[in-house]
């Protein structure tokens, strides 16, 4: 990689916010659920009903299986899952609280919500506050006058350093050739990071997600990262 610091990529969202036209149900759930979920980035400990040890942070959450599987599986951890395709938030939504629910039943204590640009979260988090990052099957931008899209991008390593604690996770899943070798390209040239894992089968404890799942249905070998924030 050149020694001159790449462009720093702007919070400009390039993918969809919404699909299909949501039901009314799904209005009910943003209008009435997503609220109870709010996070305050400067005070993420402080969003949370009570502070968890530790903070997670889910870069794009799509359907929701990964984040909820999270939760249930580590109650001591706060997570902030970050999505901004409105029907995944829902489908996330439906999952946590029954029809005719949506403004009284009870959510999880260590879930909250991001719906704006994970980008800024990261850059509006304190120093050091998370723990551990997750980046499972982004949007690829195949094309290569897209790279400046993808989420793994040399401009943006300082900010997710500066965001993750000394020793923090960053775990990164893709089934799309071009981004496995992105990620092999950006991650050589920095050392922000340290390669702790690098595998064709998903780790223990790493829930799975319907892209996955899709990939694995038409015969895509997705690859597994680890990456371990240098101290």
């Amino acid at each position: 990689m050149s020694e001159t610091p790449p462009p720093p990529v702007p919070d400009r969202l390039y993918g969809r916010r919404r699909g299909h036209p949501l039901r009314a149900r799904q209005q009910r759930l943003l209008e009435q659920t997503l609220p109870r979920l709010a996070l305050d980035p400067t005070d993420p400990l402080g969003s949370f009903s009570a502070p968890p040890r530790e903070l997670w942070l889910e870069v794009g959450f799509g359907g929701g299986e990964h984040a909820l599987a999270q939760i249930a599986a580590n109650p001591e951890a706060g997570l902030i899952a970050a999505e901004v395709f409105e029907n995944g938030i829902c489908s996330l939504l439906s999952r946590l609280v029954p029809e005719g629910g949506e403004a009284t039943a009870p959510l999880p204590p260590n879930l909250r919500l991001w719906t704006e640009d994970a980008r800024r979260l990261l850059r509006e988090l304190p120093e050091g506050s998370l723990s551990r990052l997750f980046l499972l099957f982004p949007d690829p931008w195949p094309k290569a006058r897209h790279a400046k899209r993808r989420f793994v991008h040399p401009s943006i390593l300082p900010v997710l350093a500066r965001a993750l604690r000394p020793g923090g996770e960053w775990r990164i899943a893709t089934d799309d050739p071009t981004y496995q070798a992105w990620v092999a390209e950006v991650m050589e040239g920095q050392d922000l990071f340290t390669r702790s894992l690098f595998t064709e089968s998903r780790p223990e404890g790493w829930p799975g997600t319907r892209y996955e799942a899709k990939a694995l249905r038409e015969g895509r070998q997705p690859l597994y990262w680890i990456w371990r924030r240098q101290g």
